[in-house]
């Protein structure tokens, strides 16, 4: 091949990889399947930092999505909890129905909606994020752009009727917590849930879901994942996140 017919094939080369750019999404979810960590916590609770700064190296992998979840019902104890919502304390207490557990407690890791384990027990949490890996997994993507958030359920097999949740998290806090158990201590968070809801339903069938995150990024959210739950069992089916 001469030099014309080279510089010609080159050029080619580069337009094809400029347009390819151009419509491609600004950014994707990475497809490797999440092994979904929830450490629900509280600022009042004496036990929970060891395990708020393991959830911290665990998002260190690219294969486990962490979020920390916090509860109110330490805040009577004498410092009220930044973060906490009622909400997460309902969601733990579904995990309490399904996991067959007596009563609630942080911080307690409940590993892919299926198993849980107090959060600072290191090599049991990792033994169940092993464990969890095995799961049947149904693919869930998500893509952005322009301010939109399109979030793809593939079809499967699996022939569990299921709930798609939608979390919106900040990626780190430093609060000085002043009174309480914790008290005169500066404290670390990770991931830290800023609001769960329910955006859709999967019946085995594929669905696609869009949902606008313009005002989410304006109110200083870092990042969102969606988690794929049974609704018979708890059990996470599929997980993927994205930064905002």
């Amino acid at each position: 091949m001469n030099t014309f017919f080279k510089s010609l094939a080159l050029s080619v080369g580069l337009a094809a990889g400029l347009i390819f750019a151009a419509l491609a999404p600004a950014d994707a979810a990475e497809s490797k399947p999440l092994t979904v960590v929830e450490l629900f916590t509280s600022q009042g609770c004496s036990s929970c930092p060891p395990a708020d700064a393991y959830l911290g190296e665990l998002l260190k992998r690219d294969d486990v999505l962490g979020l920390s979840e916090h509860v109110d019902y330490w805040d009577y104890i004498g410092w009220k909890d930044v973060f906490a919502s009622p909400k997460n304390t309902e969601r733990q207490r579904r995990y309490a129905r399904t996991l067959g557990m007596r009563y609630v407690y942080t911080p307690q890791m409940v590993i892919q909606g299926a198993s849980h384990v107090t959060g600072s027990e290191r090599s049991k949490v990792s033994a169940l994020i092993d464990k969890a890996r095995k799961m049947p997994r149904v693919p869930v993507t998500i893509s952005r752009q322009a301010g939109k958030v399109n979030i793809k359920i593939s079809a499967s097999h699996i022939s569990e009727n299921a709930a798609v949740w939608l979390a919106v998290f900040d990626n780190r806090h430093d609060i000085p917590i002043k009174r309480g158990e914790n008290g005169g201590r500066t404290l670390s968070y990770y991931n830290v849930v800023r609001s769960m809801s329910q955006i859709g339903t999967w019946t085995g069938r594929e669905v696609t879901i869009p949902t606008d995150v313009a005002d989410m990024a304006a109110r200083g959210r870092d990042g969102c994942a969606v988690i794929l739950q049974s609704l018979k069992t708890g059990r996470i089916l599929g997980a993927a996140k994205i930064e905002l």
